[in-house]
């Protein structure tokens, strides 16, 4: 058996060899961030050998072979199976338990009735088509919203569109009142806790989220099991948790859910400000379509037509619904895994690659292909220890458990590791690592060129480098859409880093406590596509080998390009951060919001000593940039001073209304949720048209702008 295996092994790093050769791929000799980027090359060279498709595909098999919620037993058997992987490595790995509270359900039961009286649909039908080897695995749960509140309610519907504020906004230009009512939404355009979040302000009695086929289903494409769409019967579970509030174990905000915390030290679940308190379920199209049908009152505005066969009404009633949703909530215990390398050089400077484990149900894109993809660059840079290379910082490979209840694992952990990552030098997330072949990535500004880099360093399965595709892929994606509307203005005005745009870090990953609440430097990486199964019980193994990476050639791509990311930053000379860049940016972000503050009525509000502050540490950066550039021998000051500015954009206030959130250039937004909002104290005063809120927050902006000034001025 060991034997046929091996030769197994062999043959599949053979076939996946030929069909994805290396490549020359080490570039100029001066990189940012390396006196002499000649050994580095020589060691990026042996460990992009390493990562292997066949051996990720192999991973992916194992992780999803069932159902593994988090706090499951079958949870726990991969944490057990990652570290393994990590300790086979060499990497000191424990693997650590945090005690937190989260909601199973009990009973999910939702019906609907006529104006008649008349039953026309009670579910959730289970999620079935007609071939899939996994769908009838009994240790599936009901699709559930985590964070729902329990409750027994009968109301009128009422249709809601997306459920965003200027849906909430028209509704009541038509006066209709969703006070007492259950809102029916559909996913899309915000994070489906902000759905429940703006039900909630206007006094909604419980919410039913559905996908409609118009955003995921047959409208796109072919659905599941003829192509990647979402079926009639499929289901996006989700937790609705406000964590743009806060994150993780809604009793323990700011500090650790360790398994001997005192249950006098938690807040109770009524004082936990990202619990909503009405409940909420999600449905499939299949269930949603009845209800939607039956509606009365106004037809909906063509806009928010779907592509269900009927006109669309917005209600409410006649039809009335009958939601009875009996959630347990209780402490869990979920267990991240944490593996780790010291550093020779600085131990205390930490360099973090996270993605989390657990899956809502299979979880084969999201999130095992960046389970799977993190594993295969343990095995390069495992490979590379045997060889005896030892990094100059502390490298850290984390598996995060309790992502999909709320950023719950990573939330603890780095909550209790606070004060150490106070030195931490940048954190690289994957989470949906490969959904199809098209890279994409986020990050601050002063780490973007830095990713960009690393892409043209790895080889792209479809031919050149990663970059090369990733900026064909772009190009044809902006021919397309160039007259759409839908493009973010801070998008269409970000730099572009070598033809390149980079997307800003909002929330709903495992980076969030890292950046936004703690100030590390953080990048995100994925490689997307058609992807109809999100959070459903068809994002399994069989629609990923038919429809994302069928050879995994894209796992072994995403390997390589998290493996490069961790051992550059762990061994580069000088930190290599980019803080011109990020001055232009900020520069940016209040150019438009003072249009914004001008369109909202608030064109006495001063943006002139935010802009000035700006426009100092776009200069300070451009000045580092030349140091970084021609690195001197006191490195050790050189990266404490680069480290501790994107400490100093933080603001220890946070957030107005939340502050936990404490990033004064970043967080998810208060009615996106996942999207990300620039400069978002200011912003979101604008929004509300509260001009002293705004101008109290252009204050905070300016100093944090300051501090970070003063900062780079001590560069040496």
């Amino acid at each position: 058996m060991l034997i046929r295996a091996g030769a197994c092994l062999l043959l599949a790093g053979f076939v996946a060899a030929q069909t994805n050769p290396p490549m020359k791929t080490d570039g100029p000799a001066h990189v940012l961030g390396f006196r002499d980027f000649a050994t580095q090359s020589a060691l990026d060279q042996t460990f992009l050998k390493v990562p292997d498709a066949a051996l990720a595909g192999q991973e992916l098999k194992i992780l999803t072979a069932a159902p593994h919620i988090a706090g499951s037993k079958e949870d726990y058997a991969t944490a057990q199976y990652v570290a393994d992987k990590f300790r086979d490595a060499g990497l000191d790995t424990k693997i650590v338990p945090y005690s937190v509270m989260m909601n199973f359900p009990q009973k999910i039961q939702v019906t609907a009735y006529d104006a008649t009286g008349k039953q026309i649909m009670s579910g959730p039908t289970p999620e079935h088509v007609s071939d899939d080897p996994y769908q009838n695995d009994k240790r599936i749960v009901t699709a559930f919203n985590g964070s729902s509140a329990s409750g027994d309610v009968t109301a009128e519907a009422v249709y809601a569109n997306y459920g965003r504020p200027q849906d909430f906004a028209e509704l009541a230009t038509k006066h209709i009142d969703v006070r007492g009512k259950i809102v029916i939404v559909r996913y899309g355009e915000n994070f489906r806790g902000v759905k429940a979040y703006l039900a909630q302000q206007r006094g909604a009695a419980g919410v039913i989220i559905y996908s409609d086929p118009a955003d995921d289903g047959y409208f796109r494409g072919d659905k599941y099991p003829a192509g990647p769409y979402r079926p009639a019967t499929g289901v996006q579970r989700g937790s609705i948790q406000y964590l743009f509030k806060y994150p993780g174990d809604p009793t323990t905000p700011g500090f650790a859910s360790t398994p001997d915390l005192p249950a006098s030290k938690r807040i109770s679940m009524q004082d936990a400000a990202n619990q909503p308190t009405i409940p909420s379920t999600p449905l499939s199209y299949q269930d949603a379509a009845p209800i939607l049908k039956a509606l009365g009152g106004q037809e909906s505005p063509r806009k928010w037509q779907g592509t269900l066969p009927f006109t669309y009404h917005t209600g409410p009633g006649p039809v009335k619904v009958h939601m009875v949703l009996q959630q347990d909530y209780a402490l869990h215990t979920i267990w991240d895994v944490i593996g780790k390398i010291p550093g020779t050089q600085y131990p205390d400077d930490w360099v973090i690659v996270g993605n989390h484990r657990d899956a809502w149900v299979f979880g084969a894109v999201d999130p095992n292909s960046g389970t799977a993809a993190m594993l295969e660059a343990v095995h390069g840079v495992g490979a590379l220890i045997k060889q005896g290379w030892k990094p100059q910082r502390t490298l850290i490979f984390s598996s995060w458990d309790a992502e999909e209840e709320g950023l719950i694992g990573s939330t603890e952990w780095a909550e209790q590791h606070a004060e150490q990552l106070a030195r931490a030098v940048a954190y690289f997330n994957v989470d949906v690592g490969v959904s199809g072949p098209n890279f994409i990535a986020e990050a601050v500004p002063s780490l973007k060129p830095f990713v960009v880099d690393i892409t043209k360093r790895v080889p792209s399965p479809q031919g050149g480098t990663v970059y090369d595709a990733w900026k064909h892929d772009q190009q044809e994606k902006t021919d397309r859409r160039k007259s759409d509307e839908h493009v973010g203005n801070a998008q269409k005005s970000s730099p572009l880093v070598d033809g390149i745009r980079l997307g800003d870090l909002g929330s709903g990953s495992d980076y969030t406590p890292f950046i936004q609440h703690l100030g590390v430097p953080s990048t995100d990486i994925g490689s997307s596509g058609p992807y109809g199964v999100y959070h459903s019980a068809f994002d399994d193994y069989t629609w990923f080998t038919k429809f994302a990476d069928p050879t995994f050639v894209y796992l072994q791509q995403q390997a390589r390009v998290l493996g490069l990311e961790a051992i550059h930053m762990a061994d580069a000379d000088v930190l290599p951060y980019n803080y011109a860049l990020y001055g232009e940016e900020v520069v940016g972000y209040l150019q438009t919001a003072q249009k914004k503050a001008v369109k909202a009525g608030l064109p006495v509000l001063d943006f002139a000593p935010a802009m000035a502050a700006a426009q100092h540490f776009q200069e300070a950066g451009a000045r580092a940039l030349l140091a970084e550039q021609n690195p001197t021998g006191q490195l050790r000051q050189q990266n404490d001073t680069l480290r501790m500015v994107e400490e100093d954009l933080l603001s220890q206030r946070g957030l107005p209304n939340r502050p936990w959130f404490k990033h004064t250039i970043y967080a998810p937004g208060e009615y996106t949720g996942y999207a990300a909002v620039v400069i978002p104290g200011v912003n979101e005063a604008i929004d509300a048209k509260d001009a002293t809120r705004a101008a109290s927050q252009l204050q905070v902006l300016t100093q944090a702008l300051e501090r970070a000034t003063k900062t780079l001025h001590r560069m040496p």
